[in-house]
């Protein structure tokens, strides 16, 4: 596959070294204004580092744009004369429409929104994936490109917000969960480091054991709780103070701020 990455910016980068650790592209343009800091992927051999989107789009077949949402419309005008009927475009930018797309390079390409996280680097994305009619034709071809690099899932366009929050904001949301499970463990005499290990590899333990078994968290907790036991003491504990809805409140949050965005692009 010929993949360009308009905006290699650090989603941009993310992506690329997903497909690039995956073997994912035959050859790979990364666009960005100040080049030189992004200079060390041409080590790579198949991947041409360049200031110049048009010339990126001419040489590539799937087009990434990572762009900040004020810059996209611009760079889309910019190449939309440049489009062939090979040509796959996809958007990871935030609240930028499949409609608002086809109003600037028409309704006859192939569109695919996808909303991936920065897990995507080490090849652990939840991806979310939507298109226009004509998209949809490609959108084994989007998940064949994002499976290489972790999850994905196809969606309604009308959840992206919402998947934005849960996959995108939700890395933060964890990030912050495994350094409040190491700063627990620092209390409880362990070091840094080791604090730090434990609480990441029990996270991964308990997200993989979900994946692996297809259970529902709770009869997961059930396994390890027992009657008056230190467990559920914390657990409860923990739900006293608000745990479960400090979260939900969180994401709901984040959701309404979402909306204000773009409410504010229209």
């Amino acid at each position: 596959m010929k993949i360009a990455i308009i905006g290699a910016g650090n989603l941009g980068l993310s992506i690329a070294k997903g497909v690039l650790h995956s073997n994912g592209a035959t050859t790979m343009y990364l666009t960005k204004r100040n080049i030189s800091e992004i200079k060390d992927f041409e080590k790579y051999g198949n991947v041409t580092v360049t200031s110049d989107n048009r010339e990126a789009v001419q040489h590539s077949d799937i087009l990434i744009f990572a762009v900040q949402p004020g810059h996209f419309e611009a760079i889309l005008d910019d190449v939309k004369d440049l489009l062939g009927e090979n040509h796959v475009v996809i958007s990871t930018i935030t609240g930028f429409s499949i409609q608002r797309m086809e109003s600037i390079i028409g309704t006859d390409r192939f569109i695919i929104r996808s909303m991936p996280n920065t897990a995507i680097s080490v090849g652990k994305s939840m991806t979310c994936l939507c298109a226009n009619d004509l998209g949809k034709k490609r959108v084994d071809l989007a998940k064949a490109i994002f499976n290489r690099m972790g999850h994905s899932l196809e969606i309604p366009e009308e959840q992206m917000q919402a998947a934005t929050v849960i996959c995108a904001s939700g890395i933060a949301f964890w990030m912050r969960l495994i350094r409040a499970t190491t700063q627990g463990a620092i209390q409880l005499g362990f070091d840094a480091r080791e604090a730090q290990e434990l609480a990441m590899h029990t996270c991964n333990g308990a997200a993989s054991l979900l994946i692996e078994s297809g259970s529902h968290p709770e009869e997961e907790i059930d396994k390890v709780t027992t009657p008056k036991g230190c467990t559920i003491e914390g657990l409860n504990e923990m739900e006293h103070q608000g745990l479960s809805s400090s979260l939900i409140r969180g994401i709901v949050t984040s959701f309404e701020k979402i909306n204000r965005i773009k409410e504010r692009q229209l």
